[in-house]
């Protein structure tokens, strides 16, 4: 008996309104001429048995090389080569399970066009990242604030926990905004589904991979932002998780194997402590437990050591490239995933997408331990090829204490300086993502005490150092918030909503602090941006003396000279006494005041200057 099997790829991959006639796959399509010819198809309907199916794929183009089967018999897995003469249309998928036959529909598209132009573009150290939680940052379609029939249903601003009602329509509304900034880039928490009972706003427990989050504004309103990104001369990087799943993911509630999570006799949580990995007289036990480890109950350990999970993780990735025109990617908990298999899936990418940039998450103990993760100049049996990781060294080695501590031989400034000197462990120190805050800790603001002066000094150390700088959202005008719970780091954005008071969009409702401090970030971001010594050129740092840190930015155009004045003093800066990157310079202007500044100047207290050095 021959039935026609209708495919449905939904966001409701556990609901119970599945019929006997569904067949879902993963990925949910695929593309012609991909460079990768081979492509791994899940197929999965949970009213059919699978265990003993034959399976026959009829499309011009397209091969069956295998046929994989699980010990769930809701599942099938083929492994399918899609030829260069395979063309767009619908394949068909023959299942011939228990005397009947399914026919079920796997679409292949065109390839997006504009590679390395309008989309996979990469990043580097001229782009500026603008980082947010969608959840809280604009509502610019209040219809999808509660989509029925998923499992949370909360809508209230006045929790620090519940949804707030963010989506990507109000993210595009809002480009020119963060564009004054000086961001080239848009990273938001991850936008994918996450069906789970509660804490949704955070995107980080994914149920669908293959499904933007609907509270959102799903797939569509995904492309709009992208589409909106690119026409603006913007990127746009997704958050990825390879290292766990929400507890509510199709793959968790009704896995195809056993082996496709991390299994515990009972439940067993990392250590997070990353040395277990690198250390040369680690335990296999203690390595085990950091890498197989839950992250919390209700994010399940991906067994990326599977085959299977490898492949469905790598194929996700290069389908959101292709699909949405994504630029790069930061890959959540990095450090917790098998190295071996990242770097599989990382060159899986790059062989795609030359241009393709990603950088981890390693929230790590120092300068070599980051190291460790990414490209390095280090001798060891396993070579990175991670492109960067989002700098927590420098910040917490070397920023916050200069700006926090006292200065003497240990303390202070000088473990900026420090921490820089380190680079020699990168191969490109440059790609790292230098940041002052994100959803996870202490807004900087509140770091610095809620000082304006060391809040302004900050960033402008962050405008100016090496690497790709980050902003998180709502810093740049100085929202405070302590990490503890973590939701009070993750309020909504004034402005986002239709009636809210303080607007800082339209520069409404702001305090003279706020606004100023506003202004402060666009200058420092409108300079960037036209500055290619800041942007791409090499730099210098001097040995700070008694709370005098300075650094230079230059190339063949310009010789920018960053002066940071952490001492309880003002001090007098001779530019003279720098003369190996001064001698042919005068003075200079500077950025933030604009003022000529001669050879010789004052700068105040717990103060930092911007000079773009003349001739």
């Amino acid at each position: 008996m021959n039935k026609k099997f209708v495919v449905i790829v939904s966001a409701l991959v556990l609901s119970i309104s599945l019929t006997a006639q569904s067949v879902e796959f993963y990925p949910s399509n695929w593309f012609v001429h991909m460079k990768n010819k081979r492509v791994q198809v899940l197929i999965r309907s949970i009213n059919q048995d699978f265990t003993k199916a034959s399976l026959q794929v009829n499309f011009p183009g397209v091969k069956l090389q295998a046929v994989h089967h699980f010990k769930n018999g809701h599942y099938l897995a083929a492994d399918l080569i899609i030829e260069e003469s395979a063309k767009v249309g619908n394949v068909n998928f023959v299942i011939n399970t228990q005397g009947h036959t399914l026919n079920a529909i796997w679409t292949l598209k065109e390839r997006r066009k504009g590679l390395g132009k309008n989309f996979a573009q990469g990043l580097g150290s001229s782009d500026l990242i603008y980082f947010l939680m969608p959840d809280r940052f604009s509502n610019g379609d209040p219809s999808n604030d509660k989509v029925s029939g998923l499992k949370d249903q909360s809508l209230n601003r006045d929790s620090i926990f519940l949804r707030h009602g963010g989506d990507l329509k109000g993210i595009t509304n809002h480009l020119d905004y963060i564009q004054k900034l000086g961001a080239t880039t848009l990273w938001m928490t991850p936008v994918v589904e996450n069906d789970m009972p509660d804490r949704t706003e955070h995107g980080y427990a994914a149920t669908n991979n293959y499904a933007i989050e609907k509270r959102f504004g799903g797939e569509a309103a995904y492309l709009a932002l992208s589409d909106s990104l690119h026409k603006k001369g913007m990127k746009l990087v997704q958050d990825i998780v390879y290292n766990h799943f929400g507890r509510f993911h199709f793959l968790v509630q009704d896995a195809p194997d056993k082996d496709w999570l991390h299994q515990w006799p009972k439940y067993t949580q990392t250590h997070y402590r990353e040395q277990a990995i690198f250390d040369p007289y680690h335990s296999k036990t203690d390595e085990k437990k950091m890498i197989d480890g839950w992250f919390t109950t209700e994010m399940p350990d991906v067994n990326q050591e599977n085959t299977f999970v490898e492949k469905y993780l790598t194929q996700n990735a290069i389908w959101s490239v292709e699909t949405f025109g994504v630029d790069a990617f930061r890959v959540d908990t990095y450090k917790y995933c098998n190295v071996e298999v990242m770097n599989r899936l990382n060159k899986a990418l790059i062989d795609e997408y030359p241009k393709i940039f990603t950088f981890g998450e390693c929230w790590v103990d120092g300068v070599a331990a980051q190291a460790y993760f990414i490209e390095n100049n280090l001798n060891l049996s396993f070579k990175s090829n991670l492109k960067a990781t989002s700098d927590f060294s420098l910040l917490f080695g070397g920023l916050l204490p200069a700006l926090n501590e006292t200065n003497n031989w240990s303390n202070g400034v000088i473990k900026l300086y420090t921490t820089l000197s380190y680079d020699f462990l990168y191969k490109q120190a440059n790609n790292n993502v230098i940041f002052l805050d994100n959803h996870d800790m202490t807004r900087i603001h509140s770091s610095l005490g809620e000082s304006i002066p060391k809040t302004k000094m900050a960033y402008a150390w962050l405008y100016t150092c090496r690497g790709i700088p980050q902003l998180y959202y709502g810093s740049e005008i100085l929202m405070k918030g302590i990490s503890n719970p973590d939701g009070w780091v993750r309020l909504d954005f004034p402005g986002g909503w239709a009636g809210d008071q303080k607007n800082a969009f339209t520069e409404t409702g702001l305090n003279n602090d706020e606004l100023d401090f506003l202004h402060y970030v666009q200058t420092l971001g409108a300079y960037r941006n036209k500055s290619s010594a800041l942007k791409t050129g090499d730099m210098m740092q001097y040995l700070p003396e008694d709370g005098l840190y300075v650094y230079f930015r230059y190339d063949n155009n310009k010789t920018v000279m960053c002066v940071m004045n952490t001492d309880s003093k003002a001090r007098l800066v001779d530019i003279t006494k720098y003369d190996e990157r001064t001698h042919d310079f005068k003075g200079g202007i500077d950025i933030i005041a604009g003022n000529k500044i001669g050879t010789q100047f004052s700068i105040q207290a717990m103060t930092m200057q911007v000079i773009e050095l003349t001739k």
